[in-house]
């Protein structure tokens, strides 16, 4: 019984092998690899982060491509620097034994305000200059 069930796994993992080889092939007819001159003109798609490392979900009008790249500067890992502006709201979440302190944060990213909820020790930690007024 254990040398069949064996027996068809082999025979599963070699079908999927086949397969997977057969969708790389494809894949690869179409693929092209990417070659810039420098002076070009091309457009990067980048994820805007916050200070804390998470990224801001982008919003259906939001734009995602840079187009001006004078006024932006790219990360090497792609992603655009976002600063806090301020805070704008506070919160405590209860779950059964703890409390957990969040703070609303406008950050700005070229231009564009964007808020997300931050856990307060982490904003403490990182950003203390926007608890003075406070």
């Amino acid at each position: 019984m254990i040398a069949k069930t064996t027996e068809q796994i082999k025979k599963i993992h070699s079908r999927m092998l086949i397969a997977q080889s057969r969708h790389k092939s494809y894949a690869d007819q179409r693929r092209k690899p990417l070659e810039f001159e420098e002076g070009e003109h091309v457009f990067l798609k980048v994820t805007p982060t916050t200070g804390v490392g998470r990224a801001i979900k982008t919003k259906k009008l939001n734009p995602c491509y840079v187009l001006e790249p004078d006024s932006v500067q790219v990360r090497e890992d792609l992603t655009l620097p976002v600063t806090p502006i301020r805070i704008d709201d506070t919160s405590i979440k209860r779950s059964r034994r703890k409390e957990i302190s969040l703070v609303k944060v406008a950050w700005s990213q070229a231009g564009i305000e964007e808020h997300t909820w931050e856990l307060e020790s982490n904003m403490w930690k990182d950003y203390l200059h926007l608890f003075s007024g406070n």
